[in-house]
C-alpha cells in the first residue's frame, strides 16, 4: 500500500521556517507548532488572551485545510510560557469540546517559548470521513 504526504499550510499563520504548519499522510494529520499569529497581519499580538484565541483559529483552519473536522482530534498538545494562560485555553477547549465525555486527549507543558510568544499547540487527527 503506498500513501502520499502531504504538507498543509495556512496562509499568514505559517512558520518563519522551511516547514509546514502541519502534514497529512493517509487518514493521519499531524501538525507541527501552531502559534497565536494573527493571520491577516502575520504578527503575534501582545494580548495572551487573543493569542490563545488565535491559536486555536489557527487549528481549525489547518484541520480543515487538511479535510479534518473536530471529531478526528485524537490529542492536542499544548506548550505554554507560564500557567496564566490556562483559563483562556479552557475557554476555547470547551468552547470546542463542549461534551467532557467526548473531547481529545490533552496535554500541557510549561516551556520557554520565543520572544512574545505564550503558547503553541501541537495537534494529532485521524480523519475518520472521506
Amino acid at each position: 500500500m503506498t500513501t502520499s504526504r502531504r504538507s498543509i499550510d495556512v496562509p499568514g499563520a505559517g512558520h518563519n521556517a522551511p516547514i509546514p504548519m502541519g502534514a497529512r499522510v493517509g487518514p493521519l494529520i499531524c501538525s507541527s507548532a501552531i502559534s497565536g499569529k494573527d493571520p491577516t497581519t502575520g504578527l503575534l499580538p501582545a494580548d495572551a488572551v487573543t493569542q490563545v484565541q488565535l491559536a486555536f483559529a489557527n487549528m481549525d483552519a489547518l484541520l480543515a485545510a487538511g479535510g479534518a473536522a473536530l471529531s478526528d482530534v485524537a490529542k492536542l498538545h499544548i506548550t505554554v510560557k507560564d500557567n496564566t494562560v490556562r483559563d483562556a485555553i479552557n475557554a476555547e477547549w470547551q468552547r470546542r469540546f463542549p461534551d467532557p465525555h467526548d473531547r481529545p486527549a490533552r496535554h500541557i507543558v510549561v516551556h520557554a517559548l520565543q520572544h512574545g510568544m505564550v503558547l503553541q499547540l501541537e495537534v494529532t487527527a485521524f480523519v475518520t470521513s472521506s
